[in-house]
C-alpha cells in the first residue's frame, strides 16, 4: 500500500494510506493530469485561455479550414460546446469562421494572424512547462509514457 507523509493546516505530519487507489489507472492519471494541468492553467489564465482553448487552436493552427463539426469531434466535444469555444476565440481574434467551400450550412474555421502568433508563443511556454513537470523522467521514460497513453486512448 502507498503510505504518503502529509501535512495539515499546523504543519505537523498526517501519514495517509491510500489504500489500492495506487493500483488504479484513474487515479494515477487524474493526479498526474492535476499536477500537469495546474500551472501552465494559471499561465493561460493570464491570455484569457483555458487549457481546452489551447488544444482548440493548436487544431485549427494545424487543420486550416476544419468544419467545426469535425473539430469538435477530434477533441471529444459535442457541437454546442464547441460553438461557445469558437464565439470566444472569434470574439478574442484568434479565430474565425468562413463559409465552408464544402457544405452551405457548416463553416470552416481558420486562425487569423493573432491566433497564429498565440500560438506561437503558448508552443514554447507549453513545451518548456512540461519539460519542467516531467523532468523526474529521461528521454526514454517520457517516449515510453507517451507511447502508453496514445495506445490507452486509441483503444
Amino acid at each position: 500500500m502507498d503510505d504518503e507523509a502529509l501535512s495539515n493546516e499546523n504543519n505537523a505530519p498526517v501519514s495517509i494510506n491510500r489504500d489500492i487507489l495506487p493500483e488504479l489507472l484513474g487515479y494515477q492519471l487524474r493526479r498526474a493530469t492535476t499536477r500537469v494541468y495546474g500551472s501552465f492553467g494559471d499561465h493561460l489564465r493570464g491570455f484569457g485561455l483555458t487549457q481546452g482553448h489551447f488544444g482548440v487552436l493548436v487544431l485549427i493552427g494545424a487543420n486550416p479550414g476544419l468544419p467545426q463539426t469535425a473539430l469538435a469531434k477530434a477533441v471529444g466535444s459535442n457541437r454546442s460546446l464547441m460553438v461557445r469555444t469558437i464565439d470566444r476565440l472569434e470574439a478574442a481574434d484568434l479565430v474565425r469562421r468562413e463559409a465552408s467551400p464544402n457544405d452551405r450550412r457548416s463553416h470552416a474555421i481558420v486562425i487569423t494572424e493573432a491566433g497564429r502568433a498565440m500560438i506561437d508563443r503558448l508552443k514554447t511556454d507549453v513545451r518548456r512547462h512540461e519539460d519542467r513537470v516531467a523532468g523526474v523522467l529521461n528521454a526514454e521514460e517520457f517516449d515510453s509514457l507517451l507511447s502508453l497513453l496514445a495506445k490507452l486512448n486509441a483503444s
